[in-house]
């Protein structure tokens, strides 16, 4: 199993920014592709940002330019800046990863628990 820990939400003024992180831990596990997600009231999960064990960036068309994901693979972690942030940012943001366990074939698909961003007008 793979466990993802999110860090760095929080309630933030319009304009302002925000970095989440992002932290894998488990057993003997290999990464692949990690993201971000996010969930406003009311609404479905959406995809925010990816980025994959190469580094191949892909971005919602909503953050394009604001927001930026990067990834550190020695400490297995991702990050996700957050720059002039708007009131419909304001969501649940989960991370998300693409793993492989020990010498297993197949890859798996994890979720964080999820950290609140609000953004007041």
């Amino acid at each position: 199993q793979v466990q993802l820990v999110e860090s760095g939400g929080g309630l933030v003024q319009a304009g302002g920014s925000l970095r989440l992180s992002c932290a894998a831990s488990g057993s003997t596990f290999r990464l692949y592709a990690m993201g971000w997600y996010r969930q406003a009231p009311g609404k479905q999960r959406e995809l925010v940002a990816t980025i994959t064990s190469g580094g191949g960036l892909s971005y919602a068309d909503a953050v394009k330019g604001r927001f930026t994901i990067s990834r550190d693979n020695a400490k297995n972690t991702v990050y996700l800046q957050m720059n002039s942030l708007k009131p419909e940012d304001t969501a649940v943001y989960y991370c998300n990863c693409v793993a492989s366990l020990g010498d297993r074939p197949y890859k798996y698909i994890y979720w964080g628990q999820g950290t609140q961003v609000t953004v007041s007008s």
